[in-house]
């Protein structure tokens, strides 16, 4: 079972993040099939596409576009798959829907794509908790690493360009490298921004 120019995949999970594990307890997040942040954005590669080579393997896992699993209310209210929908728990996604995968239990970023930290915000004139538009790289890419911005250098973002996504039990904000305005130079104070419910117990 192949598609010619899609990866097929199935979710890492269930298809929505609604649930935190407290002790022994289960805590319901959201009941909402609109919210995009509790979409699970984490698959298990099903099969990759037939017509060109990715890099990608099957049992692979990717992170993608918030969408893939998505349900929606059609116009007479009831509840739908989305266009991605194949059968039996398995979607298809493009490849310029697919923003990493792991390997060797790190993540490997692809499509010119990569995540920032959020950081504390250190101003007592602020009742932020993180700082706008600044943070540190977590993952990286070729295109970033020519210009020598790696993993851990301090960047501003332009606004309106990051997604949430929480992986491996921290938030991290996905954009595409051009998105990446400046790098600062690390003063040494600067923490990670990390809040408690992105944790999973």
């Amino acid at each position: 079972m192949k598609s010619l120019y899609q990866f097929i995949v199935k979710p890492n999970g269930e298809r929505y993040n609604n649930t935190k594990k407290i002790g022994d307890t289960s805590l319901l997040l959201n009941t909402s099939i609109e919210s995009f942040r509790h979409i699970n954005k984490e698959a298990i590669v099903v099969s990759t596409p037939a017509a060109f080579n990715t890099g990608i393997n099957v049992g692979d896992t990717i992170l993608i576009h918030h969408n893939i699993f998505r349900r929606y209310y059609d116009i007479k209210g009831k509840e739908k798959n989305g266009s991605t929908y194949f059968k039996d728990n398995m979607y298809f996604v493009n490849p310029d829907q697919v923003y990493g995968y792991k390997k060797d239990n790190d993540w490997v970023m692809v499509n010119n794509r990569c995540f920032v930290k959020p950081i504390k915000e250190t101003s007592s004139y602020s009742n932020e908790k993180e700082q706008k538009h600044i943070g540190i790289l977590k993952y990286g890419n070729n295109v970033l690493e020519a210009l020598q911005i790696n993993p851990g250098s301090l960047v501003g973002f332009t606004p309106n360009s990051e997604w949430e996504f929480i992986i491996d039990d921290e938030r991290l904000y996905c954009m595409k490298s051009n998105d990446i305005a400046i790098k600062y130079e690390r003063k040494g104070h600067e923490e990670e921004y990390n809040p408690s419910w992105a944790k999973s117990s």
